[in-house]
């Protein structure tokens, strides 16, 4: 047991070091994406929090498994390096205990990689796309930028000057709309001095409100126009919370993909039934892998190990790729990609413990 704790530590401390480092540096690239978006106008700040939240499970069914895979081997290298092991193996510890010893954190990790793929993933995936299909539907104030024409969905286009000082009202509003009628296609140009949202209670429809302005009707080919001046001019912007209706394979439940024929629901969850397969696989690749000589430096095989890893997750890619595509049949999927590189651990496993942990 003493043995037990102190390499599952060891392994699960650089684990921990190695996914934090890469989680940074994924949820720190997507930040900087939704961060621009939101300085351009396309989408308001205050909902940059949960998008994060909701990617987050996203990256960590594909960080941990590589995360666990580097922490074996930079762990397993150290002790290495400092002939720890060398003492286990003359102690009686033999490279199948060690292996038990590694397969033990191997289902923890695989259950959490599971949790995220299975259950976690499509919830946040669907769940962001819902975000900003909401925020695609509406006008909200938040998100207008003064300067620039922005499309606010329902074929309408804003352009404000600036706002006031709370924030809440805006200048020189110009709103352009699209009708499309059976005959042609109507614009109408509305132009005012000041504007304002407003939400009613009572119907839960948003309103935006123009005060002082004009109202234009033209018809693309037609010499007349329709002028209308207001003191006080109402557009409706639709239902607060109204969102359309997101059925994409990628959102689509667990369940729910494994009675759907379709091949790409079978692609979509095989491949997340994988990922925990993954774990297991890496863990028995990354053992022999470990093995370094202290002169080498525990570093000497970690290239061509992530080279290994980027085989392994480009082959699966392209497995659901054509299973998708209906080029390969579904039946198999992609459990010959799984078995080959499973097939390919179990044999760097018996030629480690056929030369011997020396």
């Amino acid at each position: 047991m003493i043995l037990f704790r102190y390499l599952t530590r060891e392994v699960l401390l650089t684990m921990t070091a190695v996914a934090g480092i890469l989680l940074l540096v994924i949820m720190g690239s997507r930040f900087i994406r939704y961060f621009s978006s939101a300085a351009e106008g396309d989408i308001p700040l205050t909902i940059l929090g949960s998008l994060m939240l909701f990617h987050l499970p996203g990256f960590m069914e594909l960080i941990l498994p590589l995360a666990f895979f580097l922490g074996i081997l930079l762990a397993y290298g150290q002790l290495y390096m400092n002939s720890e092991i060398t003492v286990m193996v003359a102690c009686g510890v033999s490279p199948t205990r060690l292996l038990k010893v590694t397969l033990l954190p191997a289902l923890v990790v695989a259950v959490m990689v599971g949790v995220c793929s299975l259950w976690l993933t499509p919830l946040g995936a669907f769940n962001t796309e819902t975000l900003l299909e909401e925020q695609r539907s509406r006008l909200d104030v938040s998100i207008l930028a003064p300067g620039r024409f922005q499309e606010f969905g329902q074929g309408r286009t804003a352009y404000i000057s600036g706002f006031s000082s709370d924030g809440t009202e805006m200048k020189n509003v110009f709103v352009n709309e699209i009708g499309n009628t059976a005959e042609s296609e109507h614009h109408y140009v509305t132009r005012a001095a000041r504007g304002y949202q407003e939400l009613r209670d009572d119907t839960g429809s948003r309103f935006l409100v123009l005060e002082n302005g004009e109202r234009y009707g033209v018809t693309p080919g037609r010499f007349e126009a329709e002028k209308l001046v207001f003191e006080r001019y109402t557009l409706r912007l639709g239902a607060s919370g109204r969102v359309e209706e997101v059925d994409a394979l990628e959102y689509a439940s667990t369940p729910a993909l494994l009675a759907n024929p379709d091949p790409r629901a079978q692609a979509q969850w095989q491949w997340r039934a994988g990922l925990p397969l993954m774990v297991f696989v890496l863990a028995l690749m990354a053992q022999p892998l470990s093995r370094v000589n202290p002169r080498q430096g525990r570093f000497a095989k970690l290239l061509p190990a992530v080279f290994l890893y980027v085989a392994y997750l480009s082959l699966l890619l392209a497995a659901v790729d054509m299973i998708g595509s209906g080029s390969w049949s579904s039946s198999l999927g992609v459990w010959p990609v799984h078995g080959l590189f499973l097939g390919l651990g179990l044999m760097l496993l018996w030629h480690s413990q056929r030369k011997g942990m020396r």
